[in-house]
């Protein structure tokens, strides 16, 4: 076996038991439930927010540390975080702690940008394509392997919701020890850059090389001080040649506002269908979960088939805005009706068209990005949608923020978030077509 097959094979191991977690799609019922005595208000409005902003207030730290300390070290915090936050939810109970908890939590979602550098810094270039579908695809199976899991053994009642947390934590376990046997990185992409002697070549860019040329001809290492600079030297470079590329902004964007609105929705998704039909159990929320990570990895590959020369300026802003609407409304069907299974399809709905939306927007920034941005432009974008996630967190659902809407009020807003998404690249739409009929004239 070729080595960095084996290698995207050992870290997509790990993103398959990571992700097997079959208590998720029933953990606010529960939280709600007999074992811990919370109502949904203090669940939703005073537990669930400070995961958000846990998480936010780490993912730019443990983005440079993972960088730094070269990927490994934070995929076994990853792991280790999970055993934390699934033990807690086992074997506490009180408001308090589940407010801790949720600390934990916000790690364990923000190491997760370790598992997917990693890769990028033990295989070639060329095999990107093809180690990029691998940890995709680990984290779609896992999941997918998780929803039917859970939806079974509740089902047929062989396990409750808070067993189902005992099989979520060993799976959390096995991850973390599989995590050890990971091969180390020498190299990262921004403070450990691999160099080569001057005479290799004249250009800044000729002394940087692979692992595998590397490892024959390395260099004594800087001063930590001048990596220091250099790596945040390097950053700055890579943020601003990528930024400014208007394509990349414009796709930016929507990645950024999208992804804030779709956290939000699945976050809370679990209350808004135990407040859509209270007499009626959402027992299959598993089957549910399945349903959506099944059709959402063939919308993202069937995504990735679509030619290049459709997505024109004009024909993506508006596939943009339509995408929007449909997701927004899709959002609204599931709020407004009084049936649990038009709600479950409404969910449905608007993670299939996000899924979709989601992967055609990522290739598009990613053709128009060098190879070494990757890392800083998506990370930089999913700050930017957890800083506005926050605040809609704060505005509609933290018990102390703005409004405190009830859950059917925080999901009317978040279904007018994404109408009002499609409104913003409508405009963009109509001011593309105007500068256009004003350079004709000209």
């Amino acid at each position: 076996m070729q080595q960095w097959l084996k290698i995207s094979l050992m870290l997509c191991t790990f993103g398959f038991l990571k992700e097997i977690r079959p208590s998720e799609p029933f953990i606010v019922d529960y939280l709600a439930g007999p074992w811990r005595n919370l109502t949904m208000t203090e669940v939703i409005q005073e537990a669930f927010p400070i995961g958000t902003y846990s998480y936010l207030a780490q993912l730019v730290i443990i983005f440079l540390i993972t960088d730094m300390l070269r990927y490994k070290p934070l995929i076994i915090v990853n792991g280790l975080a999970g055993v934390i936050v699934w033990s807690m939810l086992l074997w506490t109970t009180s408001l308090q702690a589940l407010k801790i908890l949720e600390i934990f939590y916000g790690t364990y979602c923000a190491a997760e940008v370790a598992y997917f550098s990693y890769i990028y810094a033990k295989v070639d270039r060329e095999h990107y394509q093809k180690v990029t579908s691998h940890t995709r695809a680990a984290i779609y199976s896992g999941r997918f392997f998780a929803g039917v899991l859970a939806q079974i053994l509740v089902f047929f009642e062989a396990m409750d919701y808070r067993e189902l947390n005992y099989l979520s934590m060993a799976a959390q376990i096995c991850a973390t020890l599989w995590a050890l046997f990971l091969p180390s990185v020498k190299t990262s992409m921004y403070f450990h850059r691999a160099t080569l002697p001057p005479t290799v070549g004249s250009q800044a860019d000729e002394n940087l090389c692979d692992n595998e040329i590397c490892d024959k001809k390395r260099i004594k290492s800087p001063p930590f001080k001048k990596k220091l600079i250099s790596a945040f030297v390097l950053i700055w470079m890579h943020f601003k040649s990528s930024f400014t590329n208007l394509t990349v902004l414009q796709w930016s964007i929507w990645y950024a506002l999208a992804m804030a609105g779709y956290i939000q929705t699945i976050a809370y998704v679990q209350a808004l269908w135990s407040e859509v039909d209270p007499d009626q159990p959402p027992i299959w929320n598993g089957a549910v979960e399945a349903t959506l990570t099944l059709l959402g990895a063939v919308v993202s590959l069937l995504a990735g088939y679509i030619h290049s020369g459709f997505l024109q300026p004009r024909s993506s802003l508006f596939a943009l805005s339509l995408l929007s609407i449909g997701q927004g409304g899709a959002i609204l069907l599931a709020t407004m009706t009084s049936n649990l299974y038009i709600s479950y399809i409404g969910y449905i709905v608007f993670g299939v068209l996000y899924a979709f939306t989601i992967t055609v927007v990522s290739a598009e920034i990613a053709k128009n990005i060098s190879d070494d941005s990757f890392g800083l432009v998506f990370g930089f974008n999913t700050l930017i949608a957890l800083s506005l996630q926050t605040l809609l967190t704060f505005a509609v659902t933290d018990a102390d923020g703005w409004f405190a809407l009830d859950v059917i009020g925080q999901f009317t807003v978040y279904g007018y978030y994404f109408v009002a998404l499609s409104v913003i690249y409508l405009i963009f739409l109509i001011g593309e077509v105007l500068n256009s009929l004003c350079n004709t004239k000209l």
